[in-house]
C-alpha cells in the first residue's frame, strides 16, 4: 500500500534529502515516501505552519518543492523527536527565521561592496590579458 499510515515518528524508506531525486516538484505521495509522514498529516501541517506552503495546480493537486520537503523534515524532527507542541514548533521556526534574517542583515555594506569590487577587478584582469590565440 503506497500511502499506508506509519507509526508516529517512524521514518520511511528514505528520510534524508541526499537520497531524494532532483526534481522541481514532488507530488504528495512522493513526499510521504521521502519523509515518512502520512498525507493527512501533511495537509494538517499546511494549515498549522506558514513555512509549509506547497503550490497547487488548477485541479487542487499539491506540488511540493525541495524547500517544502526540508520544512516537513524539520517540523517532523521538532514534533516527533524533540517533543515540541505544534505551537512551540511554530514559534521556534518563526524565531529561527527571524534570527537568520537578522544575521544576513548584520553584514556591513562596505564588506559586501569590497568583495564585489575585488571580484570585478579579478575579472577585469582576466579579460585584459592577451589571448593565447593571438600569437
Amino acid at each position: 500500500m503506497k500511502n499506508a499510515v506509519r507509526k508516529r515518528g517512524e521514518a520511511g524508506p528514505r528520510s534524508s534529502l541526499e537520497q531524494v531525486p532532483q526534481k522541481l516538484y514532488y507530488k504528495i505521495g512522493e513526499v510521504c515516501d521521502i519523509t515518512g509522514v502520512p498525507s493527512h498529516v501533511l495537509r494538517f501541517w499546511e494549515k498549522q505552519f506558514p513555512q509549509l506552503s506547497p503550490n497547487k495546480t488548477q485541479s487542487g493537486h499539491r506540488l511540493y518543492r525541495r524547500r517544502d520537503i526540508e520544512a516537513v523534515l524539520q517540523i517532523k524532527e521538532l514534533l516527533y523527536e524533540r517533543k515540541f507542541t505544534i505551537r512551540g514548533a511554530r514559534d521556534f521556526l518563526s524565531l529561527a527565521r527571524k534570527v537568520r534574517g537578522e544575521a544576513l542583515q548584520q553584514r556591513e555594506p562596505g564588506e559586501v561592496l569590497g568583495r564585489l569590487r575585488e571580484g570585478l577587478s579579478r575579472l577585469n584582469s582576466l579579460l585584459s590579458r592577451p589571448s593565447p590565440f593571438d600569437r
